[in-house]
């Protein structure tokens, strides 16, 4: 029986009884029988349907509100291609426009006085930085929809920066002595995120793509897999050159005991497809007992800030790994990462050019102490 469903007797001069349904306790009727107590037929299920249907629509707020926005956006397929992942960051951060905002009108938004108020709310919740920063793409993305619908006529969060330091990460890699130290800390008993953390170090793929890449996707050239992330309203083909390392890496995975029917690449110790959320917090875990860190160095006073290594930017190490095992150019490495030819490029100085020029300078030196 459906939930709300009001069924309402009556006896009728003949002594018969009728029954009418009510769609819900004072709503319309969309059945009536005589005798017993009917069961709903199907037209009486679809009048429900159309009745509670009309009923929401006419409690939503009036079409000039930003909560309006919010469901007609999270109703399209802006919101549907998101992956579900990015749909469940991004949720929190709707609620919090939602109540911060849902009940302003649409035309507020045309006001570019708004972008203080955006400013505001943004450093309002600097205690979390970085969920500050996602609230504000969210509004972003919201906004932009907004426009692209003809509700308004400018993005008021369109240019607002971020506040979340840790958020710029491109220069971040692991290093040949970060993955040594994570194999050691990880051990026989955390063999399974050594492998994850490997398997990135040689495929460059996001976390999402890294645990989802089966078997099937590996090619004798590269491995090709459809995109978890969507990327300008599109979800691109994560196609990655099958280099070296990458083979080596494979044929350790293959011996990988499976569960039956699983065919992913990774496994966890029970052979099952990875947890998103669980891989991270293991790979976190390992990694800040191996002591594992990047240096921030040029701080105020000439001080040091220490920043813990992350899943994601093990995808840093792949990148290296191009620039000094293939010829490949930045532009094209930077079509394979989905990423800017200026973060390829920073990479490059900090990892490759500056450790060419290190030992070029220690050779030099060594000649000269040699000539002594």
């Amino acid at each position: 029986m459906i939930e709300g469903v009001h069924f309402v007797r009556k006896r009728l001069a003949d002594g018969v009884n009728r029954w009418y349904v009510y769609a819900w306790r004072g709503g319309p009727v969309v059945m009536s029988a005589d005798g017993r107590k009917p069961s709903l037929t199907t037209e009486a299920l679809e009048r429900i349907a159309i009745a509670r249907r009309d009923r929401d629509a006419a409690r939503k707020p009036a079409p000039t509100t930003l909560q309006t926005l919010i469901e007609k956006w999270q109703d399209g397929p802006e919101w549907s291609v998101l992956a579900r992942n990015t749909q469940k960051t991004w949720g929190s951060s709707v609620r919090a426009i939602q109540a911060k905002w849902g009940k302003v009108p649409l035309a507020v938004f045309n006001d570019t006085r708004m972008i203080e108020k955006v400013v505001d709310w943004r450093n309002e919740r600097r205690e979390t930085p970085r969920a500050a920063d996602i609230g504000v793409t969210v509004l972003q993305a919201l906004l932009k929809y907004g426009v692209q619908c003809g509700l308004l006529k400018i993005n008021v969060a369109d240019k607002i920066g971020k506040i979340y330091i840790n958020g710029q990460r491109a220069e971040i890699v692991w290093t040949k002595e970060d993955l040594a130290a994570f194999e050691k800390a990880a051990g026989d008993k955390d063999r399974v995120v050594f492998e994850a953390v490997l398997f990135c170090s040689v495929t460059g793929l996001r976390r999402e793509d890294l645990a989802r890449v089966t078997w099937s996707a590996v090619g004798e050239y590269a491995i090709v897999k459809e995109a978890a992330k969507i990327s300008r309203g599109r979800r691109h083909i994560a196609a990655i050159p099958r280099i070296p390392q990458l083979d080596d890496v494979l044929d350790l995975l293959e011996r990988r005991y499976r569960a039956p029917g699983v065919d992913t690449v990774l496994v966890n110790s029970n052979g099952e497809p990875w947890n998103l959320d669980t891989l991270s917090k293991e790979v976190t875990r390992i990694a800040k007992l191996a002591g594992i860190v990047h240096v921030d160095s040029g701080g105020k006073g000439g001080t040091q800030r220490k920043r813990g290594k992350h899943l994601h930017d093990v995808r840093g190490t792949f990148v290296t790994y191009l620039m000094t095992e293939t010829d490949l150019s930045d532009a094209e490495i930077a079509g394979i990462m989905a990423w800017s030819v200026e973060e390829v490029t920073r990479i490059r100085r900090i990892y490759v050019d500056d450790t060419a020029r290190q030992i070029a300078l220690g050779k030099r030196i060594a000649r000269g102490l040699a000539k002594r």
